[in-house]
């Protein structure tokens, strides 16, 4: 295995942990099955690179595309809250629709990257460091995001949007409008979302139509890998280990593919890993009993 598999590994799981995180806050935070991420991280990538091919500055365009994604998590919550579709149904409707608009957005299926700057190219580092300028922004933005969400958690709002996915009945008690906390919590997914979206096309250096494509389902598997290896019960381990759980997910897709797996394994794979990891407790709490009958 070589290092700069490693390096890649690495950066493309810091850059999809910040997807992750999205999935993390909708999902465990909120309670709420949210299928608006395969629409919203392909948004992210839509709006970067097309505007980038326009000319505009490529930070520009993650400040956009991180607004752009936080409006479709916003359409999820007004179908949920205000329409009353079922959460699962709005997400899917939004997701749906926005197929289209991406593809309005791009104008063509794919956008290609290759002769225009994006953040990897513009962010100036000492000399030495220059083969790990990549690595280093990546981690400056994914450093920002953590801290930014760990201390809005914290904050009296922050404090709400937990309680409103642990016990909605207790915050409508304390005169809490539960709907509107919703909808703040799928915009700030779906913008951290977007916001991995627009980064990953940089990235790569291109935008493709369809690459939001089973990106629920990687999410959910980071934060539950996440969860199994790094706790769930802290809130100081479970947002960095969600994180870590991106990186090795990252990581054992990559060795998939380096041990000879074909490309249209992954999903397969994918489903294996979600499998294993939410087996793990249950196989754990088992042997763990069965070792404590026989001590007695």
């Amino acid at each position: 295995m070589s290092f700069g598999f490693l390096i890649t590994s690495l950066e493309q799981g810091l850059i999809y942990g910040i997807m992750a995180i999205g999935v993390y806050i909708t999902f465990r935070v909120l309670d709420f099955a949210d299928l608006t991420v395969d629409g919203s991280i392909t948004l992210g990538a839509a709006v970067s690179s097309r505007l980038i091919i326009m000319g505009y500055n490529p930070f520009l365009t993650l400040i956009v595309a991180t607004v752009a994604g936080g409006i479709s998590g916003s359409f999820t919550g007004f179908l949920n809250t205000k329409l009353k579709i079922a959460p699962l149904l709005s997400g899917i409707l939004t997701m749906t629709s926005l197929f289209s608009i991406n593809l309005r957005i791009m104008g063509r299926p794919n956008i290609p990257l290759l002769s225009d700057d994006t953040i990897f190219d513009i962010f100036n580092v000492p000399l030495s460091l220059s083969s790990s300028s990549e690595l280093i922004l990546i981690l400056i933005v994914v450093l920002l995001v953590l801290i930014s969400l760990v201390l809005f958690l914290k904050t009296k709002l922050g404090f709400a949007l937990r309680a409103t996915g642990d016990n909605p009945a207790m915050v409508r008690s304390m005169a809490i409008n539960t709907k509107s906390i919703k909808m703040i919590g799928l915009i700030i997914a779906n913008s951290f979302v977007a916001l991995s979206g627009a980064l990953i096309c940089q990235y790569q250096g291109f935008a493709d139509i369809s690459m939001g494509i089973g990106t629920i389902i990687a999410g959910l598997a980071s934060v539950i890998i996440g969860e199994v290896i790094f706790g769930s019960e802290k809130l100081y381990f479970v947002i960095p280990g969600i994180i870590g759980g991106s990186i090795l997910y990252r990581g054992s897709i990559s060795f998939a593919l380096m041990s000879g797996f074909a490309a249209s394994d992954l999903k397969l794979l994918t489903a294996l890993i979600v499998i294993v990891f939410l087996s793990t407790p249950k196989i754990k709490s088992a042997v763990g009993g069965k070792f404590n009958v026989k001590a007695n």
